[in-house]
């Protein structure tokens, strides 16, 4: 009610009793002397009824007085009505026996407009009060921070939550508006770290309390419980929901070289990257990026570890279910080549399927030391399909079949015995090669060079670039190997040795090696003789080296001879026995005196015959 005054409450109480008493009175019948005598002497001769009501009347209206007479703590809290609105204050009537005041500011807005209505109920804070000077200061604002620490409080110990809006950044974290100021931790403002934080200012959440202290104004608020909580509902209802071969969504939430981690609601799967695709994948960053939506699918959960694990290439056919239909053996293929290795180079036929090209699929002509002689990755390439395993996932691929095979010609063109000429385009220590055709080269060994010279290196006679004829001796397709002979242009002699050399007939010759077994004595160019070790003398050598040298020049007799496997042997010890029978002979047929014993004559005509030569 509106503050009244002392005086105005007499003065209704008297206009009270007036109109009271304007009735006609009436007397209890059964009234006793003393009852009149109380009614009389308490009301002034009115009558006891009336006096009765007039007094509760004056009763209540002195309540109302005492009432607006009661006094309030500062700091107290109260509910008021607003009454007045002018200029500088708001008057509110809370109960007291005059009004409060509250400055004209605490109601303006952002834009300095006037959010109070006359007659609207409000909490509000007494600030100070004067008795006598009847002036009660109130603050609307400090009300509400009352309202707001007590929510504080009882969400802190309820468990509750308050909302407010990230006013700032401040070091550590960010300052909150929840009527009050609040700070709120780097650390408890998500879930995961911010990438950008500015982003958050402005923006209204909801917090938890951590801690607080009214004293020191000081309150600890975070983001990261609520969410945390509301994950953990989340996943537990995903984890009772998840089966495997079931089709669902996620997000990406962590990119490494083996997989890509996949947030399904709560719950985290690995997507492999063996999984990713059926064809060849370098690295999961090049097919997916942080953030992206993609659905997958679950290949196994682990309930007890809570371990979920997915794949993207199940959700279409293995290509190599239909691979043997679609690349049957000797079909040609079109594919890019989207790897290379020492031993051949990997193309892709389609995603999924890759057939490999060996180093000695990729040319007929030439030997191929490293596939990225012939190919590039990315190239695309023609071959053909020379098997196919799907079991193994394994197709082999050929790229020299797209051309004819040279050396499927070559032997046509070239039968054996055919007398070719070309360019040594090569000299090694086992022979020479001769360019034939573009890609073929011919062999000739060194030992088909000469019949009769011993080569140590082909170099002694030739070099490179020298034209040369020569005789093809033999084609070998599959090792392609082409032979060919240049002493086969002329005759072998040792063909003939046997009509040159007949047994028993003594020739010379010049010794050119000496082993162990025997010695070896060139008759002519190529042809040689052993005069073995056990033919060398009638007497017992170890060494032949004790009575022989290389290029001395003896005379020796042919003891066999066989062409096929051109050896001639030869003897010198039978030149001895041969030498003692013909002294022994000219002894006898001289018989004298017996001036000497055999054996000194013997030994003198030995002496002279070895100095004669």
């Amino acid at each position: 009610m509106d503050n009244l005054t002392k005086n105005q409450l007499t003065e209704m109480s008297e206009n009270e009793s007036l109109s009271s008493g304007a009735g006609t009175e009436k007397t209890d019948p059964e009234a006793t002397p003393s009852d009149h005598e109380l009614s009389d002497s308490s009301m002034d001769g009115q009558p006891s009824g009336q006096a009765q009501g007039q007094g509760e009347a004056m009763e209540s209206m002195m309540d109302l007085y005492e009432e607006s007479f009661k006094r309030f703590q500062e700091g107290e809290v109260v509910k008021g009505r607003i009454i007045s609105i002018d200029k500088d204050y708001i008057l509110v009537d809370i109960g007291y026996k005059s009004e409060g005041q509250i400055r004209i500011h605490e109601f303006r807005d952002e834009k300095g407009e006037i959010n109070a209505k006359l007659g609207e109920t409000i909490e509000v804070m007494v600030e100070w009060w004067d008795d006598e000077e009847e002036v009660v200061i109130l603050s609307k604002e400090k009300a509400a921070k009352v309202k707001i620490w007590e929510d504080i409080r009882k969400a802190f110990e309820d468990g509750g939550t308050v909302k407010g809006v990230i006013a700032n950044r401040v070091k550590g974290g960010f300052s909150v508006d929840i009527g009050v100021q609040a700070f709120l931790p780097g650390s408890q403002a998500d879930t995961r770290p911010i990438r950008n934080p500015d982003e958050m200012v402005g923006e209204t959440f909801t917090f938890k309390i951590l801690k607080y202290n009214r004293k020191r104004s000081n309150i600890v608020l975070s983001r990261r419980a609520i969410l945390e909580e509301a994950l953990e509902s989340k996943r537990t209802s995903i984890l009772s929901n998840i089966q495997e071969n079931n089709i669902v969504s996620g997000t990406v939430k962590n990119i490494t070289e083996y997989g890509v981690f996949v947030d399904l609601g709560g719950v985290d799967g690995l997507l492999h990257i063996t999984d990713i695709s059926w064809g060849r994948v370098k690295h999961p960053s090049e097919l997916f990026a942080v953030g992206d939506v993609i659905e997958v699918k679950i290949l196994h959960f682990d309930k007890v570890k809570e371990r979920v694990s997915l794949g993207i290439k199940q959700l279409t056919q293995d290509p190599w279910l239909t691979a043997s239909e679609k690349y049957p053996i000797g079909s040609h293929v079109t594919g890019k080549i989207v790897s290379l290795t020492d031993y051949g180079a990997f193309v892709e036929l389609e995603e999924g399927i890759e057939g490999l090209i060996h180093v000695s699929e990729m040319s007929w002509i030439r030997k191929v030391r490293h596939p990225s002689k012939v190919v590039s990755v990315g190239e695309t390439v023609e071959a053909v399909v020379l098997d196919i395993k799907p079991e193994n996932r394994r197709i082999s691929l050929g790229l020299k079949q797209i051309a004819p095979n040279p050396w499927d010609v070559v032997s046509e063109k070239y039968p054996v015995g055919t007398t070719i000429e070309g360019k040594i385009k090569n000299i090694t220590d086992f022979g020479l090669f001769i360019g034939i055709d573009e890609g073929i080269d011919g062999l000739v060994h060194i030992s088909d060079i000469s019949w009769t010279k011993r080569i140590k290196h082909p170099s002694e006679i030739y070099k490179k670039g020298d034209v040369v004829q020569a005789i093809v001796l033999d084609i070998e397709k599959g090792n392609e190997r082409f032979s060919l002979g240049v002493k086969q242009l002329q005759t072998d002699p040792w063909k003939t040795v046997e009509s040159r050399y007949q047994i028993g007939k003594d020739i010379t010759g010049t010794i050119t090696n000496i082993t162990d077994f025997g010695i070896f004595v060139e008759l002519e160019e190529g042809i040689e003789g052993l005069v073995h070790i056990s033919e060398i003398s009638k007497e017992k050598i170890k060494n032949p080296t004790e009575k022989f040298k290389v290029n001395d020049v003896i005379t020796s007799r042919v003891m066999n001879i066989n062409a096929e496997e051109r050896r001639i042997g030869l003897s010198v010890k039978q030149l001895e026995f041969e030498d003692e029978e013909s002294l022994l002979g000219g002894y006898v047929n001289k018989m004298g005196p017996a001036t000497s014993t055999f054996g000194e004559i013997l030994r003198e005509n030995l002496q002279e015959k070895y100095n004669d030569k």
